[in-house]
């Protein structure tokens, strides 16, 4: 999809880029498929702001996705390619052929009429999810499960995919787009192909104001602040941060590792690239 340019009739519109929505084709989202979305603005159950930066915002509704496709050998014909205002790929709407509809992340290149099948030996196209077993290595998938049945937790992100890379015994080894080298049980599903709005990497916010509509609030420099505010703040004009980076309680940050030792550990084969 290409990105399109405005001509710069206002300051904010000087540099500013959109995807091109020529792939939608249906404005109004599925009834039967949406949910309430209320947000917290970053507070918790005390009103206190837990997470800054966090607010405003346009309202949405949520759209309720399939990332499971337990559906299995039942052929589903795509109605319409959707915009989803909580992510940032297009979601495609399925009507299966008993009737019942639902939305998947929609892969590249994925348009109106298409199918797409689930099950354990359906034909390797984009949109088809099937178990990592029956997945030709080198193939690219997305949306892949972590444990069998629960549902796609991986690579779903616009312009994804991941590469499997080899199988053995009852597992898979998977390179994930951050570079990272992952064991995964060959009994998951993932779904063939790269994911949709390619360009969304790309896109130029252009001014402040699409940052707001997007929930997200003003973030300060701590060196514009004042000592008493930040660790980096005071000082005459532009002053250095001087040794350790931190946070505004003073925890050390920018290179510091926070990532917790969790139990899926003993299967990433090597970490991502920093």
């Amino acid at each position: 999809m290409p990105l399109k340019e405005r001509r710069p009739l206002t300051p904010g519109q000087r540099g500013m880029t959109f995807i091109d929505f020529a792939e939608i084709t249906k404005s109004k989202p599925e009834k039967s498929l949406l949910m309430p979305y209320k947000r917290t603005s970053g507070r918790n159950n005390q009103g206190r702001i837990t997470t800054r930066h966090k607010g405003g915002g346009h309202k949405k509704q949520y759209r309720l996705i399939d990332y499971k496709r337990d559906k299995e050998n039942v052929l589903a014909r795509v109605i319409a390619i959707e915009y989803d205002p909580n992510r940032n790929c297009r979601i495609a709407l399925l009507v299966y052929s008993d009737g019942e509809k639902r939305y998947i992340l929609a892969p590249n290149n994925l348009k109106p009429n298409d199918t797409v099948l689930s099950g354990e030996n359906v034909e390797q196209k984009a949109g088809n999810s099937l178990p990592l077993r029956n997945i030709t290595v080198g193939e690219f998938v997305h949306n892949i499960e972590l444990k069998p049945g629960a549902g796609g937790q991986l690579v779903r992100t616009a312009g994804t995919s991941a590469q499997l890379l080899a199988k053995e015994e009852e597992v898979a080894t998977v390179r994930l787009p951050s570079g990272e080298m992952r064991r995964i049980n060959i009994n998951c599903k993932a779904t063939l192909g790269q994911l949709g709005n390619v360009d969304h990497l790309n896109v130029k916010l252009g001014k402040a104001g699409r940052k707001r509509y997007l929930g997200i609030r003003p973030t300060v420099r701590g060196s514009a602040m004042n000592p008493v505010d930040h660790p980096h703040g005071g000082g005459e004009g532009k002053c250095p941060i001087g040794g350790q980076p931190k946070t505004p309680w003073g925890k050390p940050a920018m290179g510091l590792k926070t990532r917790k030792p969790k139990l899926s550990d003993k299967h990433i084969v090597s970490r991502r690239k920093k």
